[in-house]
């Protein structure tokens, strides 16, 4: 009896901290007041007022943009790494390749962000490209860094999967293409969007490498608060916050409730699967003794 109530305590307080600033933030951005720390009465004018901030909005809307990218980009160039290393299991270079795929996960953002940097203006000086950093090499910078956390996802799942359907599939005269995108791919998408939305949350929210590979009229999100909040909390900001919150909620609901309703498809379709394969049991001695009858 201590131990449980030991553990729920543990368990509202956990949840206290993580959420309880969170709620706070949404409460604060109903204020009134210009003033954070001061509750002036609920009020909705910072939100109507972010029709105004083209500024943020704008930033808003770039972050996101940048964030489709970076998941699409991440999720083909994962994938693609994932299959190398678990699919060609002998290469020269193979120890090499896979270090530098997971490389990402361990190097520290502000030397990824600094070589990135390098980068560009060697390219920019040898070829001409890119002539000034902006999306582009923002999307880049982000898609390298996330590519390695796809990556790692889906080869765990690549591992687990049972190669003797895909083998059958080429026994019937698929061609490995055909089977890779009607067969690999379906059994890894819960994978593959899971490693898509872990990029557009590490992209939309990444400041330090965004700092480093950006240019003038490319600020994203993260950059414009952090700039904002050196000067002191807006309610604005707050206001932005809220909305981001209510839509990765309502994402994550959305996720949770298709998920749990193709799995309850799934088990009714594997009891009914079950029951008729029981049934047919039970009528199988008795078609067998009409058939003799009928012989005799």
């Amino acid at each position: 009896m201590k131990r449980f109530r030991f553990s729920s305590f543990m368990l509202v307080a956990g949840l206290l901290f993580i959420y309880a600033p969170m709620l706070i933030l949404v409460i604060y951005s109903f204020n009134a007041s210009k003033l954070v720390t001061v509750w002036g009465g609920w009020s909705i004018k910072w939100y109507v007022g972010l029709m105004d901030n083209t500024q943020l909005m704008g930033s808003v809307v770039r972050s996101l943009e940048i964030a489709c990218y970076t998941a699409i980009a991440a999720v083909a160039l994962g994938t693609l790494a994932a299959f190398v290393l678990t699919r060609i299991t002998h290469f020269k270079g193979r120890t090499l390749f896979g270090g530098l795929v997971t490389a990402p996960l361990v190097m520290p953002e502000v030397i990824t962000g600094l070589s990135l940097l390098l980068l560009f203006v060697a390219m920019a000086q040898m070829i001409g490209w890119p002539q000034e950093r902006g999306i582009v090499t923002i999307w880049i910078a982000h898609t390298t860094f996330c590519a390695a956390y796809v990556a790692v996802v889906v080869s765990a799942r690549l591992r687990e999967l049972d190669l003797s359907i895909e083998e059958a599939a080429m026994d019937l005269g698929a061609r490995p293409w055909k089977v890779f995108f009607l067969i690999t791919i379906p059994m890894i998408a819960p994978s593959l969007a899971a490693g898509g939305m872990m990029s557009f949350a590490l992209s939309l929210d990444d400041l330090v490498l965004a700092s480093f590979v950006s240019g003038p009229g490319s600020t994203t999100l993260p950059m414009e608060v952090f700039s904002a909040v050196r000067l002191g909390v807006k309610p604005e900001i707050n206001a932005v916050a809220s909305l981001i919150l209510l839509a990765v909620s309502l994402v994550t609901f959305l996720v949770w409730y298709f998920s749990r309703r193709a799995e309850e498809i799934r088990k009714r379709a594997i009891q009914q699967a079950i029951e008729e394969g029981a049934a047919d049991s039970w009528k199988q001695p008795d078609v067998r003794r009409a058939q003799a009858s009928e012989a005799a």
